[in-house]
């Protein structure tokens, strides 16, 4: 049986490293935004086929993964001096015909970690593998 301390110093250790990534995540050493991420890679495993998909998730739209809606609200990555990690803040719906839908997600998700903050669902797993970014907003086209 778990003590409730042991509970709470654990929610607070989670707590603590998801407000640690804003801080790591917001700017570069220099202080300067960095180009913003704007698709999340996801993996999905639809368990009664064994079928494993690539899910690109632009950030803000809703994608679909069998009977999942998934919306990617943030996705950062750490700068590379730093030890790797990707995060991805999710919503993942269940939405079946006739049925009332059913959050069964809403947090972020560790590339590194993926049992720390995981997608429980009885047909569907979901996890988090890369962010992909868009061309910093001060390049030029290059001819």
């Amino acid at each position: 049986m778990t003590k409730p301390g042991r509970m709470l110093a654990g929610a607070a250790a989670v707590m603590g490293a998801l407000f640690a990534t804003d801080a790591l995540f917001a700017t570069d050493a220099l202080g300067q935004d960095r180009a913003r991420n704007t698709v999340a890679v996801l993996r999905g495993l639809d368990k009664v086929t064994a079928r494993i998909s690539t899910i690109e998730a632009p950030i803000g739209d809703t994608v679909r993964f069998g009977t999942l809606r998934i919306l990617a609200q943030t996705c950062r990555t750490r700068p590379p001096e730093e030890p790797p990690e990707t995060t991805v803040f999710l919503e993942i719906m269940d939405i079946k015909p006739g049925e009332t839908p059913v959050r069964l997600f809403s947090g972020w998700m560790f590339a590194s970690s993926p049992a720390l903050s995981a997608l429980e669902h009885p047909i569907y797993d979901v996890w988090v593998i890369d962010c992909k970014t868009s061309a910093p907003l001060n390049s030029e086209a290059k001819e």
